[in-house]
């Protein structure tokens, strides 16, 4: 499809009647994201303010230039930059330098990725495999402009988490296109196979892969298929914990701003297998800017933001068993930006009619996530239990024998100590207590006064009545002195 003509006079001037290319849109998108993070770099530093989440800057960048933008051989387009200083503090959150930034994105052609979706989204991944370039639609952008103060929030209180890490928000108008883009991170790396690829909701409704998309060379299965290839992914303990727990947490903020339809993307790298060699790609995504940025950083609390988790041959992935397989596991949170609106309301109330109102991936946000949360932690990830071992004998035996030890030792001395004592009772008291044999050690039977005893057991009772644990209906017989003294050490 052509984009440019020239005109009679052979001026060269470009007069675009069509829509750009594919190509064109990409340029545009590296070209405008350039424009707006090196415009951004002459404001000072300052803290967000609530008005900051709301502001849209837009610049209009012609191809021939002009004093202040760039010439270019793309289509005339329009930029428009949302919330770009709460953006940048995002950046600066994950330890993102500007030009580290602008070199990912810009430096080289960005690749374009398939789309397993439902959605019409196109994707974009950068040459150094840090970050993705999505496109997404009015209504998602502007659900995720409102959505930027809670995020905020979240990402200072736990900058560790699953969730989508959001970078940037901009628009491109190009030739009678207008394009939505965010920047966020990249979950799956290129420089490591995935040997498998799932994309799950913890519904059944329609939660397999297609036929068109089973015969890919790597597939992208969802939640029937998994079922059917896996008996879950095994964690140690301490993992599984932690694994949970960000799960949980990340899952009741989705809940608390009404968001649903979201999905784990989850990929599954068998170390017993040969690894995907690329070589630079290798070596680039171990020279990694973005903190907090892999699966295994996600969700290890005390691992420290110094520390290099992804500079290894795991890229960051997770340890898990599959069955007898080594593997390592990369996941993360996608499609956020879909709220419970009126839309979404109807979409379930359709779909429940025709089919079970449970099994859609379409639900309330709070069955929602605790759907979600019961798949993953019963039927995807699963605890590695210890088994009772040789190395668990040896210690109980141990244990017994030095037990049996102690009390050979110790008996004689208790022997001595009781006997002792016994004396010591037999000299000293004056016989108000048992003597039997068989009861050595119960307390004495106090005799009291007349007085003295009707003034504790009207006590007793007292305290009895104003018990907030034990109602009784009638009130206890007061003690006489015929009863026994047995009864009255009871009751007292």
């Amino acid at each position: 499809m052509s984009t440019a003509t020239v005109d009679s006079a052979g001026s060269g001037t470009k007069l675009y009647k069509h829509k750009p290319t594919a190509a064109a849109l990409k340029g545009a998108i590296q070209l405008g994201i350039g424009y707006a993070v090196g415009n951004l770099s002459s404001k000072p530093d300052r803290d967000v303010l609530m008005q900051d989440f709301s502001v849209v800057e837009s610049a209009f960048l012609p191809s021939e230039g002009s004093n202040m933008t760039p010439a270019h051989h793309y289509p005339d387009f329009r930029l428009k930059t949302y919330a770009p200083l709460a953006f940048r503090y995002f950046r600066e959150l994950f330890g993102i330098k500007p030009d580290d930034y602008l070199y990912s994105i810009c430096n080289e052609p960005l690749i374009e990725l398939s789309n397993p979706g439902a959605s019409s989204s196109w994707f974009y991944l950068t040459s150094d495999d840090e970050f993705i370039i999505k496109t997404v639609q009015h209504k998602e952008a502007e659900f995720l402009q409102k959505l930027l103060p809670g995020y905020y929030m979240n990402l200072n209180q736990n900058p560790r988490t699953l969730l989508p890490k959001f970078y940037g928000l901009y628009c491109i108008q190009c030739g009678g296109v207008t394009v939505r883009v965010v920047v966020m991170n990249n979950v799956l790396p290129r420089a490591i196979k995935m040997h498998y690829k799932y994309d799950l909701k913890g519904s059944s409704y329609k939660r397999r892969a297609s036929r068109k998309e089973s015969v890919k060379s790597s597939p992208t299965f969802k939640d029937l298929d998994f079922q059917e290839m896996h008996e879950g992914l095994h964690f140690d303990a301490d993992t599984y914990s932690a694994l949970m727990k960000t799960l949980q947490r990340d899952c009741r903020v989705l809940e608390s701003f009404k968001i649903m339809d979201y999905s784990l993307l989850l990929g599954v790298h068998v170390l017993d297998r040969k690894l995907l060699s690329r070589g630079s790609r290798c070596d680039s995504r171990k020279g990694q800017k973005v903190l907090y940025s892999t699966a295994l950083e996600s969700i290890q609390g005390n691992t420290k933001a110094s520390e290099p988790v992804a500079d290894d041959d795991t890229f960051g992935g997770i340890p898990a068993k599959n069955k007898d397989e080594n593997c390592l596991i990369f996941l993360g949170i996608i499609d956020i930006l879909q709220s419970y609106r009126f839309i979404k309301k109807v979409e379930h109330s359709w779909k429940a009619l025709v089919h079970d109102g449970d099994t859609v991936s379409v639900h309330r946000p709070s069955f929602y996530a605790d759907r979600f949360l019961k798949f993953m932690g019963s039927t995807v990830f699963k605890k590695i239990h210890p088994l009772r071992g040789t190395s668990s004998k040896r210690k109980r035996t141990s244990m017994n024998a030095a037990k049996s030890a102690s009390q050979e030792f110790l008996s004689p001395h208790r022997e001595e100590k009781k006997e002792e004592k016994k004396a010591q009772s037999l000299d000293n008291l004056d016989g108000n207590f048992y003597s039997s044999s068989k009861q050595p050690d119960l307390l004495p039977r106090v005799s009291f006064k007349a007085n003295d005893e009707e003034e504790i057991v009207n006590s007793s009772e007292e305290r009895r009545a104003s018990s907030s644990t034990i109602a009784l209906d009638d009130p206890l017989p007061s003690l006489s002195r015929s009863q026994s003294d047995s009864e009255l050490d009871v009751y007292l």
